[in-house]
Parts: C-alpha cells; sequence; structure tokens
C-alpha cells in the first residue's frame, strides 16, 4: 500500500529538484553500530543473526518516513511496508537476488525468508527479474568476511533509482563490544543526514534490546 506525496506543498520540494537533477543523487554514510545484545540473543534464542538484524534493518527503515520515499515518473510515493532484495551467497562463491519480505513477526519473517533463500542457494545466474525490481524495498547485502569501514556500488547512473542501499560487514570486537559495520546509501532528494540519524538511532535501540 502506497500514499502520493504533495510535491508542491512538500517543505523538502526545493531539496527534491535540487538533488533529482544531479547525475549521482545518491550519498552515503559508514558507521559501526552496537550489536553485542543482539548477538547474544540470537545465541540464546537459536536465532539466525543475519535474519534477526535484516528484520531490525527494515523495521527501522518503516519507522523512519523518508526511507519509506520512492520516486516513480517524478513523483513521490510513500509505501507503508518496506521488504528486502538481498543479496544471497551459494556454496560455488556465486550470489543470487533473493526477495525477502517482512512480516511484524520474527517467526513468521525468518520461515518466509528461509525458503526464499533456500530457492536461491539452489538455483544458478543472478536470479534478478520483476519481483526484485520492486520500489517497495531495500537493496541489501552482507558481507561477512570483511569489516568495512568504506563501500562503494555499481551504479547505472541513466537508470532512475531512489531505493535505499545498505550493507553490513563483518562484526568485530571494540573495547569488549561487538561492532557491526553498516553502509547506507540513499537518494538526498528524499533523505538528509538527519533522517539517516533517525533510522540509525531506531537500528541502535532495536540491537540493544531497545526497541518499541
Amino acid at each position: 500500500m502506497k500514499k502520493q506525496l504533495d510535491i508542491a506543498n512538500w517543505n523538502r520540494r526545493e531539496h527534491f529538484a535540487f538533488f533529482s537533477q544531479m547525475d549521482e543523487p545518491f550519498h552515503g554514510l559508514n558507521l559501526n553500530v552496537d550489536c553485542t545484545w543482539a548477538y547474544q540473543h540470537c545465541k540464546d534464542e537459536q536465532h539466525s543473526f543475519f535474519l534477526f538484524y535484516l528484520h531490525q534493518i527494515l523495521r527501522a527503515i518503516m519507522h523512519t518516513d523518508a526511507m519509506r520515499y520512492r520516486i516513480k515518473d517524478g513523483k513521490v510515493f510513500d509505501y507503508e511496508v518496506i521488504h528486502a532484495n538481498a543479496t544471497v551467497q551459494r556454496a560455488d562463491h556465486t550470489f543470487g537476488f533473493c526477495p525477502i519480505y517482512y512480516e511484524e513477526d520474527f517467526a513468521s519473517f525468518a520461515a518466509g525468508a528461509n525458503i526464499a533463500m533456500d530457492k536461491i542457494k539452489n538455483s544458478s545466474g543472478l536470479c534478478f527479474n520483476d519481483e526484485c525490481a520492486r520500489d517497495d524495498v531495500i537493496h541489501f547485502s552482507a558481507i561477512p568476511w570483511i569489516s568495512f569501514t568504506g563501500l562503494t556500488h555499481a551504479r547505472q547512473y541513466d537508470r532512475k533509482d531512489s531505493v535505499p542501499k545498505i550493507s553490513v560487514g563483518k562484526f568485530f570486537k571494540q573495547h569488549q563490544r561487538l561492532m557491526l559495520p553498516v553502509a547506507i546509501f540513499v537518494h538526498h532528494g528524499l533523505v538528509d543526514a538527519y533522517h539517516v540519524h533517525q533510522f540509525v538511532t531506531t537500528l541502535e535501540a532495536a540491537l540493544s534490546g531497545q526497541s518499541k
């Protein structure tokens, strides 16, 4: 479900127009998020840590209005529910694109995600299709081998794209805490650094067991 924003009366209409005309309207931030509680919680409950933090990322996206916005034919829409188009690794070290649909209940979300990921793991090629090209998603990738401090993405500049891109790296220990690298890329016509701050604050609370 989505609703169209009234751009003419939007307080960010000039920001939207300014950044939308740029060849590269995306900007990015890289940071480390404390995941100590979340990792221990997943061990105790025998949850997938990957699926747990992905679920919390999607929840944080939906609690951040600006990160639900998408551009279509020059119009801006607010999607009520955001899913993930994730990259899933195979045993032969290739990956495939995998639509993972959000469910509020984590057990239901994990069950659906595992079915979807198993399908990709037992296939070949990129698996890119119309389902992967939806607007009501984030583009998500996990990079569990590297605790990165920076990240870039392959981008086709003549393709109009406004979908946030989020990547998570290998967690590491710092001052007896576990830290998770997170890279966030968003369309500046829709999302400013303040909105990224809102998203990160919500995610940090969730990964420390303080989510609402």
